[in-house]
């Protein structure tokens, strides 16, 4: 009996017409959802974000920069030269001439072996050359992290964008457990004889729609998620599950006359500009440097001789002092600086001003989306008790079912306006972050400190 059944079940699994087989391989490949919270989508965009990216690839830049201007003027330089000739010299040619003296002499050759040294000791234009690269590598520095704190803001949005997009397919799924429910009981009571055709045909229509409108969610909550997973970095194929859903965390109300000077401090892109301003004042300095004195000192050390084992060693020591005395560039660059620093010190001033319109516009836009959450919250309660009462009084059959569908779709839109507001509120803390500087470590703050 035993051999019977295995031999049926060998011949079901083998059949083509089962399908069997394929449809649990199918199950058994298919990966599980990645679940992605906020701070790991955050993580991962810093890694591989391509601006991100660039931007470290500048900050090397400028460290380069500064490495060069440092090792071409004030560290010491070093070369080994060694040559070997055979030569003959036309002595006429050098106003050598005696009787007897031939006209020419050689062939003959000579070897020599030395070393070259240099060292800038007092070279003020230089050194303020290299102290304004060490203010570009600070600014490539802030501009780099001004550039993660708009990475961390845009992928905090992209999250967001797929949280609200999966509340609104969890709010679609109850519309059509709702639609369903309707349409059951428009269909028992039509049996009974208490309901006409119409409350049934309506029913039937108004679950359509909500399937209709539950696929479209569907649809837009997937295509946030190939979203997040391209600027992600991560192959769109991947299977993203959100790990945090959407919610409402209150948060008390700053104030912007305490947020704006902090502002100031934190900033990238308000410490970069600074961080370019002192650099240029340096350059200013190395401009009025250039008449200055410079004083190096520079050698040789070896040995020459006629032949490899007549090699004798010499050497030279010498200090050297050098004075521009006519240099009509420097004039040019100055007013090239002049112009540079002006321009800089006009955008402190707008971006100063901008941050401070920033703060106080986020501000504003953080307490409007909280009173309208509390709004929002109020209409989608007072949507679903009115939803609740149409029901009954279908069911006890004092009216037809055209108050359920209208109370559904009021509900619908109280649903749609409390996600928005909520997703607003959460937005408003992303922007708040983003305007206080140090995106990231604010956006965790927010996020789980009420």
């Amino acid at each position: 009996m035993k051999s019977n059944l295995r031999i049926s079940a060998l011949m079901l699994l083998a059949s083509p017409i089962t399908g069997l087989v394929p449809c649990v391989i199918g199950v058994a490949q298919q990966p599980a959802p990645y679940r992605l919270t906020l701070q790991d989508a955050i993580q991962k965009a810093l890694q591989s974000n391509l601006g991100v990216l660039v931007a470290g690839t500048r900050v090397d830049e400028a460290e380069g920069t500064r490495m060069r201007r440092l090792s071409a003027a004030l560290l010491p330089r070093a070369t080994v030269q060694t040559y070997a000739n055979m030569q003959n010299r036309n002595l006429r040619a050098f106003g050598i001439s005696f009787p007897g003296l031939p006209e020419t002499v050689g062939p003959f050759s000579n070897y020599d072996v030395r070393i070259y040294a240099q060292q800038n000791i007092v070279d003020l234009a230089s050194h303020r050359a290299l102290k304004a690269s060490e203010h570009a590598v600070e600014a490539g520095k802030l501009d780099s992290r001004d550039t993660r704190d708009m990475v961390v803001q845009l992928i905090a949005g992209l999250y967001l964008n797929a949280q609200s997009a999966a509340a609104r397919v969890d709010a679609a799924h109850s519309r059509v457990t709702d639609s369903n429910t309707l349409f059951k009981l428009a269909k028992d009571k039509h049996d009974t004889g208490t309901a006409t055709g119409v409350d049934v045909l309506r029913a039937q229509v108004q679950l359509a729609n909500d399937k209709q409108a539950l696929l479209i969610a569907q649809n837009q909550y997937k295509q946030s998620l190939l979203a997040l997973a391209r600027n992600l970095g991560m192959n769109p194929s991947t299977p993203l599950e959100l790990a945090e859903p959407l919610r409402y965390m209150p948060l008390s109300q700053p104030q912007a006359e305490a947020l704006v000077p902090a502002a100031l401090l934190a900033r990238a892109d308000y410490l970069s500009l600074a961080a370019q301003r002192q650099g240029l004042l340096e350059q200013q300095r190395a401009n009025q440097a250039r008449y200055y004195p410079k004083f190096s000192i520079n050698g040789n050390l070896g040995g020459i001789g006629r032949s490899i084992g007549g090699i004798q060693g010499t050497g030279l020591i010498q200090g050297q002092i050098d004075f521009t005395v006519f240099d009509h560039d420097r004039n040019g660059e100055a007013q090239e600086l002049a112009g540079r620093i002006k321009r800089i010190d006009d955008l402190l001033d707008d971006t100063r001003r901008g941050i401070d319109e920033n703060v106080r516009e986020v501000l504003l836009n953080l307490e409007s989306a909280g009173e309208q959450v509390a709004v929002a919250k109020e209409g989608q309660d007072l949507a679903q008790r009115e939803l609740e009462l149409a029901q009954d009084r279908f069911q006890q059959g004092m009216t037809n079912n055209v108050e359920v569908v209208t109370a559904q779709d009021e509900l619908a839109r109280a649903q749609q306006n409390y996600i928005l507001a909520v997703s607003s509120h959460v937005d408003a803390k992303f922007a708040l972050a983003r305007a206080l500087g140090d995106t990231e470590k604010n956006i965790g703050q927010f996020l789980t400190n009420p």
